[in-house]
């Protein structure tokens, strides 16, 4: 294997940051090796509104990871995410001929494919299909139906679309940046890739990827994912809200967020006072933290609303024992989760990445789920690519818990 070919690379294009992430394949696992950051600008709610600022943007952080990696970064795993990105379940089958027969691989692949036919808009494509169960002869809930007998298979799959120009304007700057797109995945998906627990995908939870435009949901339901959506609600809104409403410069008002904010207003047992900046050449102002509150917990109540709505309309509120799990930057607000505990009544944690060796501190933080968990599905796919196997062990192989 050439050198350059030894490495993966994630890179994950967010609305306030781009992150490179280099790791060297291994036989179980992967190993961390770099991690390049960049300020992004040029997004708007998961969409390129300025190519040339997220082209400077990603050229910046893939420069990071290779001057850290000693590596040249030819080639990555590129995430998508956004309001364009749907999910919708379908199922379809094939017939197995007129006598009863044992299922072969092909079966599983011809009885997929036919799934994944969704009628599609002219401005839509899809980026994943994924497996959910089999049906041989009418017996459900089969995860591999190879080797059983039946005359008819019939497949669940989660068929994920976005919008195909969204998607071509992440791989053109991305190319523009002198890097290969070698696939798109969903964030959401590597996201819970790389912070949920196989026993959480069991037995039923939903992670809430906060970036900062939208935050995208992923639900799993029998070690299956059963929805994805995107709220068009994020971590810049929290910080947009507290600009206006204390009248101070949008950077001030990130760092009072990360500093003093808080999303429930019972965990704020002191009004403490804290000097602002004011816009402009006027002078400094003094605000208390109960004021922060009263404007970042009815946004906090709002996104979580909104997820309960989402939930709700796939018909899966009541199927999520295992809870919410958060991960992302704008899951970090303090109260944050405490509020959802309240709302949902449900288990709530705040998840960081896992799974590469070697990781350092600052690479299990929540805001690097996304390109911990694209490297994960790098890894997978490459390990899958080098043994023979068939369509829908491939398809499993990518999320496999």
């Amino acid at each position: 294997m050439a050198k350059k070919d030894r490495y993966l690379v994630g890179l994950d294009v967010g609305s306030t940051k781009t992150c490179a992430l280099v790791c060297e394949p291994e036989e179980a696992a992967a190993r961390f090796l770099a991690l390049g950051v960049a300020e992004s600008k040029g997004t708007r709610k998961g969409l390129i509104v300025n190519l040339e600022a997220i082209v400077s943007s990603i050229r910046r952080a893939v420069e990071a990871a290779e001057n850290a990696a000693e590596v040249p970064i030819e080639s990555a795993y590129v995430g998508v995410a956004g309001s364009h990105v749907r999910g919708v379940n379908s199922r379809a089958g094939v017939s197995l001929g007129q006598r009863p027969r044992d299922v072969q691989r092909e079966d599983v692949g011809r009885a997929v494919e036919a799934a994944r036919g969704i009628p599609l808009a002219e401005d839509r494509e899809v980026l994943h299909v994924l497996p959910q169960e089999f049906f041989v002869d009418g017996q459900d809930n089969i995860r591999d139906p190879v080797g059983l007998t039946g005359q008819n298979l019939e497949a669940n799959v989660h068929v994920v679309t976005a919008s195909a120009t969204a998607t071509q304007n992440v791989i053109t700057a991305v190319n523009r940046a002198g890097v290969i797109v070698a696939d798109t995945v969903l964030e959401s998906l590597a996201s819970a890739d790389a912070c949920l627990t196989p026993d959480e995908k069991e037995l039923g939870c939903c992670l809430l990827d906060i970036g900062g435009g939208t935050t995208d949901l992923a639900v799993y339901v029998g070690g299956v994912v059963r929805h994805t959506g995107a709220i068009p609600i994020g971590g810049d809104h929290f910080t947009n809200d507290l600009a206006v409403g204390l009248r101070t410069p949008i950077p001030e008002a990130e760092r009072i967020k990360r500093e003093h904010g808080c999303a429930w207003r019972p965990l704020v047992r002191e009004d403490r006072a804290i000097e602002i900046a004011s816009v402009g050449d006027r002078p400094a102002r003094t605000i208390f933290t109960r004021a922060l509150c009263e404007i970042l917990e009815p946004r906090a109540q709002e996104l979580l609303v909104l997820a309960a709505e989402e939930l709700r309309r796939a018909g899966l509120d009541t199927l999520l024992p295992a809870g919410l799990v958060f991960t992302g930057g704008g899951a970090r607000l303090a109260g944050l989760m405490e509020l959802a505990e309240q709302m949902f009544h449900l288990p709530v944690r705040l998840a960081a990445p896992r799974g590469l060796e070697g990781m350092t501190e600052e690479v299990s933080q929540p805001e690097f789920a996304t390109v911990v968990g694209l490297l994960l599905y790098g890894a997978r796919t490459r390990q899958t690519a080098q043994r023979p196997a068939g369509l829908v062990a491939k398809l499993k192989a990518m999320f496999a818990g």
